[in-house]
Parts: structure tokens; sequence; C-alpha cells
């Protein structure tokens, strides 16, 4: 028989999670054995894609402000990291409904071997914050064509 060591806060973490997903908001996990550098009130979609020269990162954060937005590489380590502020209440205004995430937000994402960590580029429009990894030019694949004898 096995001994399991047993972690209380990790019961804690799963009802946590639960009440996240009923309520709809994303979680950020850790990786086993690492603890959560930051935690954040909210995390924007994301999609990521692939192209032959470039990988795209494409995220959605919509009232956010260009220089409440950070993006750095560190570690073979993509961050993206900000802030959404709230409003500033107002006496006489009264709010029926708040259903959209304010606070801080950080996505980390492992960027890719083939990545060119020094070309990197980053565009902020219309809420969406757009970052070109491009692939480095050994990366790249090259037709050969083989003759048949």
């Amino acid at each position: 028989m096995n001994l399991v060591k047993w972690n209380p806060f990790r019961e804690l973490e799963d009802v946590s999670d639960s009440l996240n997903r009923i309520f709809g908001r994303h979680t950020a996990r850790a990786e086993p054995d690492r603890e959560m550098l930051a935690v954040a009130d909210w995390m924007p979609s994301v999609d990521i894609s692939e192209t032959d020269g470039a990988y795209l990162v494409k995220g959605e954060i919509p009232g956010v402000k260009k220089e409440d937005v950070n993006v750095t590489i560190q570690d073979g380590m993509l961050t993206v990291q900000g802030e959404r502020k709230r409003e500033k209440e107002e006496k006489g205004k009264k709010f029926h409904r708040v259903e959209c995430s304010y606070g801080s937000f950080v996505r980390s994402f492992r960027v890719p071997d083939d990545a060119d960590e020094n070309k990197v580029k980053a565009e902020f429009k219309d809420g969406m914050i757009n970052i070109t990894l491009p692939k480095s030019e050994k990366a790249k694949t090259k037709a050969i064509n083989v003759s048949v004898s």
C-alpha cells in the first residue's frame, strides 16, 4: 500500500475551481510543484495560431488602455499582463447588473523552440492584442527536389 500525502489546500482549490466553473470564471492552474507567481482577477481569451513563418497570439482585452498592458519574454515564457480599471463610482448612479470583469490579468505561454524571441512584435488595436513570434530562419522548412534515377 502506498501512502499519499494529504494536502488540505488541494480540496479548497477543487471547491474554488468548481465554483468558478459554475459562475463562468476561468482559473489559472499552476504547474505541479510550482506556486503561482501572480494571481489574476480575470483572464482574457486568447487564440494561438501558426503559419509557415510565425506564431500569432491574439488576445481579447476590451476596455483596457494600451499603457495598462505589458508584454514580456523571459526564460522562454511569453507573458501578457495588465489591468482593466473599473470606472469611478458616481453619486446618484445605480448599477443594476455588473458582469464585466475588472482588475489585473496575467497570461503566460511557453515560447516554441523555433520562435525567434528577438524579433517579437506586439500590436494593440480595438481591444485586441496581437503578438507575432516569427520563426527563426533555421527552423523554416525547405523543399528539396529529389530526382529519380
